[in-house]
């Protein structure tokens, strides 16, 4: 596989999200979006777990395709809300998904409630020439009461990471790219892609 780069199908349509981790894997390794092997469904998500739903996804696509191909799922998880809103992060406020609406509902759960120790997680399902593996990422830190930055997306503006004093919309991307729960996935993924080719 030295002279030649491996095709891998990234179940997503996000430019950023491509960018990001076709950055980390390196030139090895050709990245091929959802539009390019004419998937334009709406994937189903409708497992308990970001694992599952991750998994969902990628079976999906290498069943429409037969390409080996991955897919991720994230999830924003508040200790003191039994860690909702997890798999329903997107869909918080409604099938909408609105992130202000969901940052909303979110941040009205939380008033007057003192523990907002909270964890981002991103699960990524890789199937490899019919063989599944699964990779996590976690970022711990918690919520602030109020919106703060305007990077980022979903709920970066109400989460500040440990150690940290920038909520993720205020972060420069790099310095997020690097510690954040899809870096850390992404980051396990491609170690294992390297150490295969």
């Amino acid at each position: 596989m030295a002279d030649s780069k491996f095709s891998l199908v990234f179940a997503t349509n996000n430019p950023h999200k491509l960018k990001e981790v076709q950055h980390a894997l390196g030139d090895r390794f050709t990245l091929v979006t959802l539009n390019a092997v004419g998937i334009s469904d709406d994937i189903p998500e409708d497992h308990d777990t970001l694992q599952d739903n991750a998994l969902q996804k990628a079976r999906y696509v290498y069943s429409k395709t037969g390409q080996s191909c991955f897919a991720d799922d994230t999830g924003l998880e508040v200790e003191a809300l039994n860690w909702e809103p997890g798999v329903y992060s997107a869909r918080y406020a409604g099938n909408a998904k609105n992130s202000k609406e969901n940052i909303q509902k979110l941040l009205s759960k939380l008033k007057g409630v003192e523990n907002r120790r909270a964890r981002f997680r991103t699960a990524i399902a890789l199937i490899l020439n019919g063989e599944e593996f699964l990779f996590e990422g976690v970022v711990w830190g918690k919520i602030i009461d109020q919106e703060r930055g305007g990077d980022g997306f979903g709920y970066d503006p109400i989460f500040v990471p440990d150690g940290f004093t920038e909520t993720f919309a205020e972060m420069p991307l790099l310095l997020k790219n690097q510690i954040s729960h899809r870096g850390k996935a992404v980051e396990e993924l491609c170690k294992f892609l390297k150490s295969r080719f």
